[in-house]
């Protein structure tokens, strides 16, 4: 038995795809920025090659963030996807649909968010 999605759930669904398809693109596009810095590595001074490897090392940050959200986003699609969304995961309450709107694929409701955070 499929499950039958909300007009809510069906329009976060698109919203997380998009997001989803908007940042892989962002994450292709740095994977290729990072070749090409890597490959023009290996000539200059040491101020040349210090400002490459901080650039590298920024870009790896990015990349580590972009990859944790990545996933954030394909576990709400498949949370839509189970009748699954929208629900607290630790407390078991459903997330108010504005917070769901400002962050499609958060986990916790408020309360649980800023206990978690202390």
């Amino acid at each position: 038995m499929d499950y039958e999605m909300t007009p809510f759930e069906k329009e976060m669904e698109e919203n997380l795809l998009t997001m989803r398809d908007n940042l892989l693109a962002k994450i292709s596009k740095s994977d290729n920025d990072f070749r090409n810095l890597v490959g023009s590595s290996g000539s200059g001074d040491s101020v040349d090659i210090a400002s490459d490897d901080l650039a590298s090392k920024k870009m790896e940050a990015i990349g580590r963030i972009d990859a944790g959200k990545l996933n954030s986003i394909n576990q709400a699609i498949v949370r839509i996807r189970n009748g699954k969304y929208g629900v607290c995961a630790l407390c078991g309450k459903k997330i108010p649909e504005e917070r769901l709107r400002a962050i499609p694929y958060a986990l916790l409701c408020m309360p649980c968010k800023r206990k978690q955070e202390h």
